[in-house]
């Protein structure tokens, strides 16, 4: 039997079987081949054999081969469980066998007879990267700053490549709770190279901080390093988000005369032009950009689709799943089927966009996914249609989750639907009981003024009490637009700029033509949305 050819099992019976070979041969009690069955268990957790769900008993095996060893473990075997849980969906696991690792080896070498070996499984520079990943998936930030204090005393958190780009993926996925903490740790590495460039740049990104990642990206180029494929086109997503046409132009122009090997016909590179040009507002160059490219892959199609949407351009859009094939011999995948069907929402195309929810497992092979149902139900709730959208709601093929009951929410606020959005509430009660909070947060708030739209004062002041003093706030607005290369960003509830009124002036001014403004009677409850405005308070601060 060769330990090092063994393929992953198809199922834990086989795994089962396996194992019994190797305690016949009497395998078990070494530590190399105690080592490749661990590995072989995780493995097969993780390979397509174990999509039906059968991932968690490979790794409960896994567990127990290690509780019941009877050879010495080793850091190798303590890696490989702890890399496998922390990528699983239960990473909190890993963090337990890291204790396991550190605290309680020496009663499982005490089974072997070799307890005095116990010293030798010990932490590697691995190991730790693995912990970190476990502690982000996990959500456990404390762990994970514990972990920071002792890789800074064993010298690891200065001298470690893999450690330092773990500490700073740590510390981004938790930007919130330590603020601050990214920043000084991206600071503190003395040795940078474009990977913890990359890390910190697409950290900000994901927390809605476009600007943040495009003074990163300079700070990259007036560093002299070469930016790579992630680094150009986080930079150009930064843009897209942040509305500044004038400095992905520029990087545009930088990818033609700079670049290197980084070509501006990169699928990648491409895909990221044209969702930038188009969210910038200049569809023409995106859609020149998409013309001249080389090559076509779904990535382009659907970033071009996307940008389509975003101008609520359906019909195009519709006609680009059909360009796909008929062009490129590409068939629509649900990236693509998505862009088109936010297209008819966004142009209120409810019947070509129910069509073509309805049509894309036949036309396309593409099963509808939550996100699909999503979109369909944000879609029927713009144009009003309130009761089909509960109706699509209830007969979807998986459990709607929080965004589809917010859209619904959404449009019974605009179309006065109280009775819906009462059931939409309640469900999204239910999904916070269950899931955690975080679910119905601004629910309460909506469906209070729901009730005061519709003159239901006892109703409303029943939805106040039931909050118990919470403030009710909801996520705080923010939009940013460049003008003459100055990206302003407006900001709800900060009132503190300068040129406050004239802004304010400025909103009357737009908000008086689209037919007048909301009155919202109770600054108490709703604080965000002052006496009279259906706006929040804004201010614009320049960058």
């Amino acid at each position: 039997m060769r330990l090092t050819q063994l393929a992953p099992c198809p199922n834990v019976p086989r795994l089962r079987a396996t194992h019994a070979v190797f305690v016949a041969h009497g395998l078990h009690r070494h530590t190399y081949a105690l080592s490749r069955l661990i590995l072989l268990a995780t493995g097969s957790a993780e390979d397509d054999g174990a999509a039906d769900g059968s991932g968690g008993d490979f790794l409960s095996y896994a567990g127990l081969l290690l509780r019941h060893a009877e050879a010495p473990p080793n850091a190798f075997i303590f890696n490989t469980l702890i890399r496998a849980y922390a990528r699983s969906p239960h990473p909190a696991a890993a963090l337990c066998f890291f204790q396991l690792m550190r605290q309680r080896h020496h009663h499982l070498l005490a089974l072997s007879g070799e307890e005095e070996q116990a010293a030798a499984v010990a932490p590697d520079h691995l190991t730790f990267p693995f912990v970190l990943h476990g502690c982000s998936a996990a959500q456990c930030p404390s762990p994970g700053l514990q972990l920071h204090g002792l890789l800074c005393k064993n010298g690891l958190a200065a001298g470690d490549h893999y450690v330092q780009t773990a500490l700073l993926r740590f510390y981004v996925t938790f930007m919130e709770l330590v603020p601050g903490g990214a920043h000084n740790l991206f600071d503190e590495i003395p040795r940078r190279d474009v990977v913890h460039w990359d890390v910190l740049m697409s950290g900000y990104l994901r927390r809605g901080l476009p600007c943040e990642a495009l003074q990163l990206f300079r700070r990259l180029l007036l560093s002299g390093a070469q930016p790579d494929e992630v680094a150009l086109t986080t930079a150009l997503a930064a843009c897209a988000r942040a509305g500044t046409l004038r400095e992905g132009r520029w990087i545009h122009c930088y990818l033609r005369d700079n670049a290197g090997e980084l070509r501006t016909d990169d699928a990648h590179i491409c895909a990221a032009l044209v969702t930038m040009y188009a969210k910038c507002g200049s569809l023409d160059a995106a859609r020149e950009v998409f013309e001249t490219a080389p090559r076509r892959c779904r990535f382009l199609w659907s970033a071009l689709i996307g940008g389509l949407a975003v101008h609520g351009l359906a019909e195009e859009a519709v006609g680009c799943l059909r360009g796909m094939q008929e062009q490129d011999g590409l068939r629509p995948d649900g990236v693509a089927l998505l862009g088109a069907l936010s297209a008819c929402a966004h142009a209120g195309k409810a019947e070509e966009g129910r069509r073509l929810l309805a049509e894309m497992e036949a036309l396309y092979g593409v099963s509808p996914r939550h996100e699909h149902y999503a979109c369909a139900v944000d879609m029927l709730c713009k144009v009003g249609r309130l009761e089909e959208a509960v109706e699509l709601a209830r007969a979807m093929p998986m459990r709607p989750l929080a965004s589809v009951w917010g859209s619904v929410l959404a449009g019974c606020r605009a179309g006065g639907a109280v009775e819906l959005a009462e059931l939409a509430v309640a469900e999204l009660e239910k999904i916070e009981e269950e899931l955690g909070a975080g679910a119905a947060d601004g629910a309460h708030v909506q469906l209070w003024s729901i009730y005061m739209g519709a003159n239901r004062v006892e109703d409303a002041q029943r939805t106040r009490k039931a909050l118990g003093g919470r403030p009710g706030r909801k996520t705080t607005g923010r939009s940013e637009i460049e003008l003459d290369g100055v990206v302003s960003s407006f900001v709800s509830g900060d009132g503190e700029h300068p040129l406050r009124e004239r802004i304010y002036e400025t909103v009357h001014h737009l908000l008086a033509g689209r037919g007048g403004l909301l009155a919202v009677e109770d600054e108490e409850l709703c604080p965000e949305e002052g006496p009279g405005y259906l706006f929040d308070d804004m201010s614009s601060r320049s960058r």
